[in-house]
This record gives C-alpha cells, sequence and structure tokens, in this order.
C-alpha cells in the first residue's frame, strides 16, 4: 500500500464567476481558507479513475453544459493538469502558488441565488444474501429486464423508458407491481435473494451493494437500469404525514420507523414507485460512469448539467457521531472531490451526494449527512491548456 500523507494546506485568493465583460470568468475577493484534510493518494486514484474514463471519449464530447459547457478534451486537460500539482502536496505554498496561476475556481451556479447546495450522503451497504432462494432470503434482487426499452418522448430528444402492451409503449412496472404483484417473477432475472425487506428498499436507494453469501464469499452488485418512474422519497411522505418531524429525519430514524411498524412496509415502500435493477459488478462499486467510485472523493450529481468526471473542491460540514451512534455535533471540511456519479434524488444545480465508502460505518454518516455548503469545479486557465 502506498504511504498515506495528510496534508493541511492553504489555498488562498482565486475564485471565479460571471460577469458581462468576461462572459463566463471574473476573479472575486480571494475565499476563506482551504484545508483539505484526506490523504493525497485517495485523491490520485480517483483522478485516475476519471481519466480512464474521459480517454475513452471523443475529445469534443460535451460532458458538461454547467456551470460552463465542457468537452472530455476540457475536463481531461485539466484533470492532467492538476495531477501534475500533486507532486507538490507536501509543499502548502508550492502548491498554493502553482494553482491559483493555472486553474480558474468556478462555482457551481452562474446564478449567486443557487450557489448554496445540499449535501446528503450515500454508502454501499454490506447485507445478507444468496444465491438461491430460501425460506429465510426470499426478496430478490433483479437484473434488467429485455422488455424494459426505451423511447423517443417529444421533439427534444428526451427519452422515456416502458414496455410494449398490445402494440402500445406504457409505463414499465412500478414498484408495488413488481414486488407485490411479483409480475417478474419466474422470468429469470434473481441475481441473488435477501432476507430483509427493508435492506433491500435501501439497497435500491444506495444503487450498489455488497452481499455477504452463506458460504463466506461475497458479490458486488451494481445498478444496471431503473423502470423509469420518478423517485418520490418515503421520509418526505412521513414527515407530510406527521409521523416524523423535519428535524428528527434520518437514515438510521427512518428504517427504525419501519422497523416499528412491519405492517405499513409495503404502502410505504409503494409510494416511491422507482425501482433500480442489478448486476454482478467484479471491480465495484461503480459510479455512473462505470469507474470505481472513491470513498470521500467521489460525488453524486444531476448529470445533465456538472462535467462528468471533473475535478471539484466542496465546502460543507460532515455529522460527528459518538460512541452509541447518534449525532452529536458537525465539523467543517474542504476537499477536492470527483464527480464520478449520479442519483434518481439528486436534481438541479443545488444537489450534491457524497460517497463516505462501505459497510455500517459508512451508512451511519451516509444517514445523518444534511448539510448545505459550496461546490467549485476547477478548470486549467485557457492560457495554460494551449501551452499544454
Amino acid at each position: 500500500m502506498s504511504r498515506r500523507f495528510k496534508p493541511y494546506f492553504v489555498l488562498l485568493g482565486f475564485l471565479v464567476t460571471l460577469a458581462s465583460c468576461a462572459p463566463q470568468l471574473l476573479r472575486r475577493p480571494p475565499v476563506p481558507s482551504i484545508d483539505d484534510d484526506l490523504d493525497v493518494e485517495s485523491l490520485r486514484v480517483a483522478i485516475r479513475h476519471s481519466i480512464g474514463y474521459l480517454q475513452k471519449l471523443a475529445p469534443d464530447r460535451i460532458v458538461g453544459e454547467q456551470p460552463i459547457r465542457l468537452t472530455a478534451a476540457d475536463v481531461l486537460a485539466s484533470l492532467q493538469g492538476f495531477e501534475a500539482l500533486l507532486a507538490e502536496w507536501r509543499c502548502a505554498a508550492c502548491f498554493r502558488r502553482d494553482l491559483e496561476a493555472r486553474f480558474d475556481l468556478i462555482p457551481s451556479s452562474a446564478d449567486a441565488q443557487q450557489t448554496e447546495v445540499l449535501f446528503t450522503g450515500y454508502y454501499q451497504p454490506e447485507i445478507d444474501g444468496s444465491l438461491i432462494q430460501t425460506e429465510v432470503y426470499r426478496y430478490p434482487i433483479y437484473g434488467y429486464p429485455a422488455d424494459l426499452l426505451t423511447a423517443e418522448a417529444g421533439q427534444n430528444g428526451a427519452k422515456a423508458l416502458g414496455r410494449i402492451d398490445q402494440e402500445k409503449f406504457v409505463p414499465y412496472y412500478s414498484r408495488q407491481e413488481i414486488d407485490q404483484l411479483r409480475l417478474l417473477q419466474g422470468r429469470g432475472l434473481e441475481i441473488a435473494w435477501v432476507k430483509d425487506p427493508i435492506e433491500l428498499f435501501f439497497l435500491h436507494i444506495q444503487g450498489s451493494g455488497l452481499l455477504r453469501l452463506p458460504d463466506g464469499t461475497t458479490l458486488n452488485v451494481g445498478y444496471a437500469g431503473q423502470n423509469g418512474w420518478p423517485y418520490r422519497s418515503i421520509g418526505r411522505l412521513l414527515i407530510d404525514n406527521g409521523k416524523l418531524t423535519k428535524e428528527e429525519m434520518s437514515m438510521q430514524r427512518l428504517r427504525r420507523y419501519l422497523n416499528d411498524n412491519p405492517t405499513e412496509q409495503n404502502e410505504i415502500f409503494a409510494y416511491n414507485e422507482s425501482y433500480v435493477f442489478f448486476r454482478v459488478v467484479v471491480n465495484g462499486p461503480l459510479g455512473s460512469l462505470g469507474v470505481p467510485v472513491t470513498p470521500q472523493r467521489t460525488i453524486a450529481t444531476d448529470s445533465r448539467l456538472f462535467g462528468k468526471g471533473a475535478l471539484a473542491l466542496i465546502q460543507t460540514e460532515l455529522p460527528i457521531i459518538d460512541s452509541t451512534g447518534e449525532l452529536s455535533g458537525w465539523r467543517p471540511v474542504t476537499r477536492f472531490v470527483l464527480n464520478q456519479d449520479t442519483g434518481g434524488a439528486i436534481r438541479g444545480p443545488q444537489r450534491a451526494d457524497y460517497y463516505f465508502g462501505s459497510g455500517d460505518q459508512a451508512g451511519a454518516f451516509a444517514g445523518y449527512m444534511n448539510r448545505p455548503g459550496k461546490l467549485f469545479f476547477l478548470q486549467l486557465k485557457k492560457t495554460m491548456a494551449k501551452d499544454g
């Protein structure tokens, strides 16, 4: 394993936003002091994953529309330029000097009213599973169905998911139809089975998982597709119905409610009609780019907006959890991250999901994570790109 360093350095004096004299770039006063408290190796690994993705694309392919339009070549040049700076990671002054000289830091939105971002968290759950159905393991994880089709929807190039029924294109089966009416049963789509319907539901929310099989081996399952129905939050449902309050809401509290009210589970689950299909993954977990996600270095954003694989900087707060597993406070962090994933609930310029890793501890952090912050994208200056 490579040696891990934990530098604490200050990056001062650069922030870029929009202006009329230069439509996309105007320097503002220096941003507050910035400390990245993670090791450089995790950042290097995440960068290499993004580079591997972008190198497979045509250089002129558009990979992002906001905060500025970016091609694969634009993002790749920025990543390679930043990767070269990592040799100076342990020299704070050297790193700061070259970063300011070579990069612009661009807010996530040109609209000053939309620069605050809500950061939530996600993780890879580890749950008990089986490759065969038994009385204990009876809740199926389904692979992608052959009759789930994509069609044009309107004149703007939008796509719709559905199926053919009596020569008509109709919406695909909802969560209730799949899990409660069992309309996919017996079609050979089952990848594996799990013990607990609550664990299965949260596996769908996270989009990937590690199954612990009875023989002691493990199986990675990852996102293969979705049924086309919009995501609806069951947490919001319980808040709106007065079952839980907004202040107490967390993934931990939501799980506790579902466990305490088993007769309500089917109705609550059915509210979120969106349904995720899975595939076996050899080197997982993978993000939406098809490359591995890196704990605390990967974020998920709206894939329609921001540059895929792009380097970003976040400023937010992370939960502090006490020895009993309860939330005891928040601590400010600023970190370099890579935009390598997306999610059904992550929509618009003011949402981002922070990947905490695998297992129960990561799940605890992800479950409490719900905090405002700032998101900036690092872009190699045009003069530097030309020189490079």
